[in-house]
């Protein structure tokens, strides 16, 4: 087997292997609940600029409520971020997996037919061989039978464009094998990038949330009961003042056929918990519960909250209407499902569950519409 011939057939298992281990299911995405302050309707942008923040130094607990609260936002809003790129890093993989998958069967197909057709090549030569490896044009020059050589005449014009093609058909075999070859290299060193990103994802998220856990974990029962009543009391005054700005007094768009199913699947999961990177049926995260629910209305979108923002049509808040998706925060950082009279439902962090808010409970970037 030739050098030629080896590295190809290589490479064919190597992207079927490598389709194999690194295809296995992972995880998705997730979305926090940030320190909810009223705002108007945003113009809506394209892809939003990655959000700078000042870290928030850690509190006392015991000491200043409000400023553990806010050290909590922060903390989950970190994580959620992480989770957005750990979501696409995800998604990325999983379609360079399908592409390394069918270029290693389009590299065994090119083999086999590369080989059939030498084959033939080997069968033409083998055939001059025996007749005395005198071409058929010196056969036909020899003959002395004027029938025979016009016969004869039509056939060597014929094998010559059926040699023709055949090697014109071997090169372009070999040609399309080396492209098929280079393009699987390239999509394995994309996953490559793209399993370091999802790692490198993780382990921020991972340490968010520790970061939270630990710092909620200090917390008296009386202080945690406060906090969560301190928690409830600026979502409510975002809201309200979301409410009294007439953002929504013109809001009254009735939900299509396929809203209503998202709207019907997403509240369907209230009360189950929020975890990050989750896509059901169990578990949640914010996007993971948007995409699921239009999944379930037959309609297709993106998995994170930042590709929901940049690749759905946008709409005016004041034209939204059930089953449309709000994104929050100036980077897109979490989603929730509209489901009429000034209330979404969402999943808003670790330790929380899926549950119904004020649409205006936080920060909105703009709406999106995924049946527009």
């Amino acid at each position: 087997m030739g050098r030629g011939k080896r590295g190809l057939l290589a490479m064919a298992v190597t992207v079927v292997c490598a389709a194999t281990v690194l295809g296995a299911p992972g995880t998705a995405f997730a979305s926090p609940t940030r320190t909810p302050t009223p705002v108007g309707t945003p113009s809506p942008t394209s892809t939003p600029p990655p959000a700078t923040r000042v870290p928030t130094p850690a509190p006392k607990p015991g000491k200043d409520l409000e400023a553990v609260r806010e050290r909590l936002d922060a903390l989950y809003h970190d994580a959620a971020v992480a989770t957005d790129a750990y979501n696409a890093a995800e998604e990325k993989a999983e379609k360079q997996s399908a592409e390394i998958v069918a270029l290693a069967k389009k590299i065994v197909r090119g083999r086999e037919r590369l080989d059939e057709l030498k084959d033939r090549a080997g069968a033409a030569a083998r055939s001059q061989y025996r007749t005395g490896g005198l071409p058929d044009e010196a056969h036909l020059m020899l003959s002395d039978n004027p029938q025979a050589f016009l016969d004869g005449a039509g056939r060597v014009q014929q094998g010559q464009r059926a040699t023709k093609g055949l090697l014109a058909e071997l090169t372009r075999t070999q040609q399309d094998l080396e492209q098929y070859s280079t393009d699987a290299s390239a999509q394995w060193q994309k996953m490559e990038s793209n399993r370091k990103t999802k790692a490198e994802a993780q382990k921020r998220i991972e340490k968010q949330i520790a970061a939270a856990e630990k710092l909620e974990s200090q917390l008296e029962k009386k202080e945690k009961e406060r906090l969560a009543q301190l928690e409830k009391e600026a979502a409510d005054k975002a809201q309200t003042a979301w409410l009294d700005s007439g953002a929504i007094e013109e809001v009254g768009g009735t939900s299509t056929e396929q809203g209503e199913k998202a709207v019907e699947f997403a509240t369907a999961q209230i009360g189950k918990p929020y975890v990050w990177g989750a896509e059901g049926p169990d578990s949640y995260d914010c996007s993971g519960l948007t995409s699921q629910a239009w999944a379930a209305a037959g309609h297709g979108i993106p998995r994170t909250s930042q590709e929901q923002w940049r690749q759905l049509p946008h709409v005016d808040v004041k034209d939204m209407r059930p089953g449309d998706l709000i994104i929050y925060f100036d980077d897109a950082s979490h989603v929730a499902m509209y489901i009429g009279d000034g209330n979404m439902v969402h999943a808003p962090r670790p330790g929380r569950t899926v549950t119904i808010a004020g649409a205006g409970s936080m920060p909105i970037l703009g709406v999106v519409r995924p049946d527009a």
